[in-house]
């Protein structure tokens, strides 16, 4: 039930982009992104599990552009789910923002906050610090700080290799990633037993996760605008997951090693610690005026157009095939939305924008809902508990 609004049959499609190279395209949901493939089933199991309790949920989540119309698109109209969602404002695209604020219906409530996408992460997460806050209005998470979300996602990882001819066979990824989830559910499969002997953290001029798999090193810089604006991020939530494996679990280290982050604006582990990820980890980042040249030619050689995200990741799947690092090995580079999801970065590309579906057409003709609300915690809690239902249960 979940998949019946995806576009293709088998969900997503794997396609053979160049030697050694598939691209695996994950964006034929209701959102033309590949959240839709976590979070129609996770807003499916949310109403499940409320009507059975006879409970209600407000959910809260920070979107850097896909994560929010996915969540809405998953959790509109149902009534025991209220849905708030902050997106930086001016820091999407207008597709993205549009796929959010015209959805016109009781139980969504879309706010553009005056920050970044890392200030809307911060906002989200001091909301569930706050027990007392979260108890009251019983909050729930779409972002991958919810473990559902990794967890429906390792399952295009295995169906990748399966596709290959079999999970045993070694399979290397490149997933074009700012917060680090979906890499992170690459990461999950891998332990789970996918013979995954590498994984790419492909990322834009925002390349802190690079820095940390070349380095093992985090520094704070400010947020650079660029053509690829969902990995305008610079403090990956999901690192600190893979962070505290690394560490073996031992949480006031890993508490620790991100409050000097947080406070110094830098951060590094051991040595001892970087061998532990260096031959499974790689990390590579390009600006955009090389992702521009990307899906341009890309475009040319083939009927294929990518999205700037994408085109990142097949940045980094040709660079590690041309470093002859892992000779013979396969490289699946996600192909994580739709190019007409990005239309400014596909026309500065090609000289003309691509067609939205048939189903969105209309889409800059609707009429936009949203809020504009300052970088202030005590603001948005105030707003979050005007737009919950809550009480009227």
């Amino acid at each position: 039930e979940a998949y019946n609004s995806f576009d293709v049959q088998e969900i997503v499609s794997l396609i053979e982009l160049d030697e050694q190279i598939f691209l695996m395209e994950l964006f034929h949901g209701p959102t033309l992104a590949f959240k839709d493939i976590a979070l129609q089933l996770v807003g499916g199991l949310f109403d499940y599990e409320l009507n059975s309790r006879g409970e209600h949920l407000t959910i809260v989540g920070a979107t850097s552009g896909d994560t929010g119309s996915a969540a809405i698109e998953a959790c509109k109209d149902r009534e025991n789910l209220d849905i708030v969602i902050f997106h930086p404002s001016n820091r999407v695209s207008e597709v993205q923002r549009r796929q959010m604020t015209t959805v016109d219906s009781f139980n969504v409530h879309n706010v553009a906050i005056e920050g970044t996408f890392d200030d809307c992460q911060d906002l989200v997460k001091a909301m569930f610090n706050d027990l007392e806050y979260r108890n009251k209005l019983k909050l729930g998470a779409v972002n991958s700080i919810n473990w559902a979300r990794v967890m429906a996602q390792i399952v295009y990882y295995v169906v990748a290799s399966e596709r290959l001819g079999s999970h045993d066979k070694p399979v290397i990824f490149s997933v074009p990633t700012g917060n680090f989830g979906n890499v992170f559910a690459g990461h999950a499969a891998r332990n789970c037993g996918l013979n995954i002997p590498k994984l790419l953290v492909a990322s834009n001029k925002n390349d802190i996760l690079t820095q940390f798999f070349t380095s093992a090193e985090m520094k704070i810089n400010e947020v650079i605008p660029t053509l690829s604006p969902s990995m305008d991020i610079q403090i990956s939530s999901n690192l600190e997951r893979f962070i505290f494996e690394l560490f073996e679990r031992d949480g006031e280290k890993v508490r620790n090693l991100f409050e000097k982050f947080r406070l110094d604006g830098n951060a590094k582990v051991g040595s001892d610690i970087k061998a532990k990820f260096s031959n499974s980890w790689a990390g590579y980042s390009f600006d955009d005026e090389e992702v521009v040249k990307c899906i341009s030619s890309q475009a040319e050689s083939s009927d294929i157009i990518l999205d700037p995200h994408s085109a990142v990741g097949v940045l980094a799947a040709r660079l590690h095939r041309d470093k002859q690092i892992d000779p013979g090995i396969p490289i699946v580079s996600l192909a994580t939305a739709h190019p007409a999801k990005f239309p400014k970065a596909v026309e500065r590309a090609l000289g003309q924008c691509p067609p939205l579906p048939d189903r969105l057409a209309d889409l800059h003709e609707r009429p936009e809902f949203f809020t504009q609300l300052p970088n202030d915690l005590e603001v948005v809690k105030d707003h979050v508990i005007s737009c919950s239902r809550i009480n009227e249960k």
